[in-house]
């Protein structure tokens, strides 16, 4: 999941460079060039909310985890007293 984040921002990245590139030391941009930057800079704030909203799932995905871990724990611990009484 992170990997696929990382991938899309180094692609918004690499295409913010690849339009500065197109459009050259041109004193004025033509129009074609700045709806290209502008197209860019739409995909970087989208990948760059894409991001936020993914760090969220994965904050929310590790309370989760971390509530299971912790009911696996108690469950554990009744077992083995559960087994303990019938040992007895």
């Amino acid at each position: 999941m992170r990997n696929t984040l990382r991938r899309g921002w180094v692609l918004a990245m690499a295409a913010l460079l690849l339009v500065a590139f197109a459009l050259g030391c041109a004193k004025h941009p033509n129009k074609e060039q700045l709806t290209k930057l502008e197209e860019t800079k739409q995909a970087a704030l989208a990948a760059e909310e894409q991001l936020k909203a993914k760090d969220a799932e994965k904050a929310s995905l590790e309370k989760q985890l971390s509530a299971k871990q912790q009911e696996l724990e108690k469950c554990q611990a009744e077992k083995k007293a559960v087994a303990g009484r019938l040992g007895k």
